[in-house]
């Protein structure tokens, strides 16, 4: 019965299985032969629950009354569940299953179902910038470690995405995180050919949706403030290859998309660092013109601060 689902199929149930979903149990005297398949949802997700009946294709159905995703019994979820359950009735992570856990549907659903895009905020009010720091959180705390830690070594070999643990005051006490920002956006970056079908969820699957939204929010209480994606690149130091090319570029009318492309950076680095070059152009415009009244002209280092300072833009 498993063989009889598509790829896509399948790493959306493994994943769906593993988050919000749950294989219902057969009790002793019941009527029923086979397990059937059982998911809860609260009604401001029911667009992403259509989103997975659709992928399903008659496998599950909705039941509005309930709010409950859900499927008819079956001998594909008989087979399945002592994958996913021990012999207490605890879930567990279906190690055997995880090899072919390896399109990008997988992390969407398993995101989608118990994930968090969580955001924090870092305000310069002397620079006047407020950075927004990304990372993606797994919400599994009801695996134990071990099951935990062999889903995180197969994300990591399967997808090239390096999560950490985190620590929860509930179930087993241990959820899954992302290490940094660019760990962040690349998990993000992974799933969205998938969740950019799903619209309803970009809240938490896209990083420009959220970004938009909180810089609106930011820019209502502090109108004078310029907001920032935090990121790893923001902060590398660019060379002087790199100034002069993005200077070049600025000047030809490329738009800061384009050079981001060009140079191999973030758009949002791009952005951070035009503006920070506009800021200092003013401080080193009389700077670097008293350097020229009194060096000569062939001074490399002063000749370079006047190239960036007094003709950039």
């Amino acid at each position: 019965m498993v063989n009889s689902l598509s790829a896509i199929q399948f790493n959306i149930l493994i994943a769906s299985i593993i988050g919000d979903g749950e294989i219902t149990k057969l009790y002793p005297k019941s009527r029923r032969k086979n397990n059937s398949y059982r998911e809860h949802y609260g009604i401001q997700q029911i667009e992403y629950r259509k989103w997975k009946e659709q992928i399903m294709d008659g496998l599950f159905y909705l039941t509005p009354k309930s709010n409950t995703l859900r499927s008819k019994s079956s001998q594909l979820f008989t087979e399945l569940y002592p994958l996913f359950y021990n012999a207490k009735g605890q879930k567990q992570i279906p190690v055997s299953l995880l090899p072919r856990c390896i399109l990008p549907h997988f992390l969407a659903a398993l995101y989608m179902d118990d994930g968090s895009l969580c955001i924090t905020s870092r305000i310069n009010h002397r620079k006047k910038i407020i950075y927004l720091t990304p990372q993606v959180y797994l919400y599994l705390q009801n695996y134990s470690f071990q099951d935990l830690t062999q889903l995180n070594n197969h994300i990591k070999v399967s997808y090239n995405i390096e999560l950490k643990f985190g620590h929860r005051n509930d179930g087993h006490g241990h959820i899954l995180r992302t290490i940094s920002v660019d760990q962040a956006l690349k998990y993000l970056h992974t799933i969205q050919p998938v969740a950019k079908s799903c619209p309803s969820m970009f809240y938490k699957t896209s990083w420009d949706f959220r970004l938009r939204k909180d810089t609106k929010k930011y820019n209502s209480l502090y109108p004078d403030y310029q907001v920032l994606s935090s990121n790893s690149s923001r902060s590398k130091a660019y060379d002087e290859i790199e100034l002069d090319k993005m200077i070049s570029l600025k000047k030809q009318g490329i738009t800061d998309n384009e050079i981001a492309d060009t140079i191999g950076r973030t758009y949002w680095s791009v952005v951070y660092k035009l503006s920070e070059l506009r800021k200092q152009k003013g401080k080193f415009n009389s700077l670097a013109f008293s350097c020229l009244l009194f060096s000569d002209f062939n001074d490399n280092a002063v000749w370079t601060i006047y190239q960036m300072y007094i003709f950039y833009l």
